[in-house]
């Protein structure tokens, strides 16, 4: 499609024109100052020629939506919106002054410059999918950059409710591509009809556009070679992604973003939030400062009441398996313990030998009150003796659990292959709400997470041996012992 001029810029009250930023397939972005309180602000305005009833109430959406979720910090705020003079509907956003569209291309971005950018821009996204809304056009001209050094998502244009979505059915590739989709960044799904949008989508496209900023092009673009819509889609269906040829991009970085674009949209992340806590997990191994998760707590609250540790738990690429439903109400139960569980050891220690005390004390006095019964004054010494020896074993139980320093080290660590992936799993030893579980390759790989769940693919390799350590608050516990698995045992 040929690039075309900007469409005359309208007169809005309250508004001095300076100047045209953008064109685009259905609107116009120009820069103007708003005279009270002053300062610049992008106008988003429709062209004359494409506003019908439909496309004025897409724009009406988008607006709605925009303002919706316009209090993230990583989505473009928007101001008001209405109708000129000359009946184009209009759109006063934040205005910002650098796109990564550009800068990607002449020098890719760094490593943790990425990875702050990803998990900020992936938060914005939970947070939609959290409200039942995807974007549907992620890519790096939709991310800009405020005066602040500051990644937001803008052009929620296209997006749609979930529900809207799932009930679109199938529509062509030329179809979608019609709406504004964008090829490069667009999972095969999508191009080939299948769906108009998911989640899955929405994670293929976070992976992409991550992946651009690495490697400064989109991830099925061939330097100097066909790379018309035709060619591009093609080698999108096939989904082989090709290697970033950068010596400072970590593998596991690469395999997480292969993995948001594998072919299959099962075998991608499950949901926006699992592929931040593996951006996460990488800038801990990195030993970068961890991007903080820019999701509502109370929206997180209200979508997984009954798993608390599922609010901030992060896992590796490792990690293949999603947390059971039948353990949820043991992993609540865990997390609601967590708030006195620093003193939880001692007090149930003195709990403990305060009943034992109280007991040894009734088991006297009613032995010396029936004296005249030896049977029940034996029986009564008998169950104090049992009362003492259990004391005891408490005492080594939790000797042999808990090193010097407190942290509880974990045991009986079982593991199987299921389907395909080894899976361990563990009881929680005792762990405070703040503690996090490293689960550790014999390779070297960590994992560091909250559940008591591992899933792992052998990927053709031999036995898988892990052990868990409990962290807290930097410090590390006594390592488990290490469990193997035979990937060519089933059961």
């Amino acid at each position: 499609m040929s690039r075309r001029l900007p469409s005359t810029a309208p007169s809005l009250p309250g508004f001095t024109y300076v100047r045209a930023l953008g064109s685009g397939g259905f609107a116009d972005v120009f820069l103007f100052e708003q005279n009270l309180p002053r300062r610049p602000v992008a106008i988003k305005v429709l062209l004359a020629g494409v506003v019908t009833d439909e496309v004025r109430q897409l724009f009406r959406a988008e607006a709605n939506v925009m303002a919706q979720l316009g209090s993230h910090p990583s989505i473009l705020t928007v101001f008001q919106s209405s109708v000129s003079a000359d009946g184009r509907p209009y759109l006063v956003m934040e205005y910002c002054s650098a796109t990564l569209s550009q800068r990607y291309r002449s020098e890719p971005l760094a490593v943790p410059e990425v990875l702050r950018i990803g998990i900020k821009i992936a938060g914005a996204v939970e947070s939609a999918h959290r409200t039942g809304v995807l974007h549907r056009d992620i890519k790096p001209s939709n991310i800009l950059i405020t005066a602040y050094g500051h990644p937001v998502l803008s052009d929620f244009g296209i997006a749609a409710t979930l529900a809207d979505a799932a009930g679109e059915g199938a529509v062509d590739g030329s179809a979608s591509a019609g709406v504004g989709m964008s090829i490069p960044w667009s999972a095969p799904e999508v191009l080939h009809g299948d769906v108009a949008g998911s989640i899955a989508t929405e994670v293929w496209a976070l992976g992409a556009t991550l992946y651009s900023l690495l490697a400064g092009r989109s991830p099925f673009e061939v330097p100097g070679g066909d790379n018309e819509s035709a060619a591009l889609i093609a080698r999108i269906s096939r989904a082989k992604v090709p290697h970033i040829d950068r010596a400072d991009v970590p593998a596991r970085l690469e395999e997480i973003l292969a993995r948001a674009m594998s072919r299959r949209p099962d075998h991608r992340q499950h949901s926006v939030l699992e592929l931040i806590r593996e951006l996460q997990s990488v800038e801990a191994e990195l030993g970068l400062t961890q991007t903080p998760l820019e999701v509502s707590v109370d929206d997180w609250a209200q979508a997984t009441p009954a798993d608390e540790s599922d609010k901030t738990r992060i896992t590796g690429v490792s990690v293949a398996v999603r947390q059971p439903v039948r353990r949820r109400a043991t992993a609540h139960a865990h997390a609601s313990a967590g708030a006195v569980s620093s003193t939880r050891t001692r007090d149930l220690s003195r709990t403990r030998r305060s009943r034992t005390q109280t007991s040894l004390t009734g088991s006297l006095r009613s032995g010396l009150g029936a004296a005249r019964r030896p049977r029940a004054l034996i029986m009564a010494f008998v169950a104090a003796l049992v009362l003492v020896v259990a004391m005891g074993a408490t005492a080594v139980t939790l000797l042999v659990n808990n090193d010097s320093t407190g942290i509880p080290r974990v045991s009986d660590i079982v593991g199987a292959n299921e389907g395909g992936t080894i899976v361990f799993r563990w009881a929680d030893p005792g762990v405070e709400s703040s503690d996090t579980y490293v689960v550790q390759l014999r390779n070297g790989e960590k994992s560091i997470q909250r559940g008591t769940e591992f899933g792992v693919d052998p990927d053709g390799s031999g036995t898988v041996c892990v052990t868990v350590t409990v962290n807290r608050s930097g410090a590390s516990g006594q390592p488990s012992g290490e469990k193997c698995v035979d990937p060519t045992v089933t059961g």
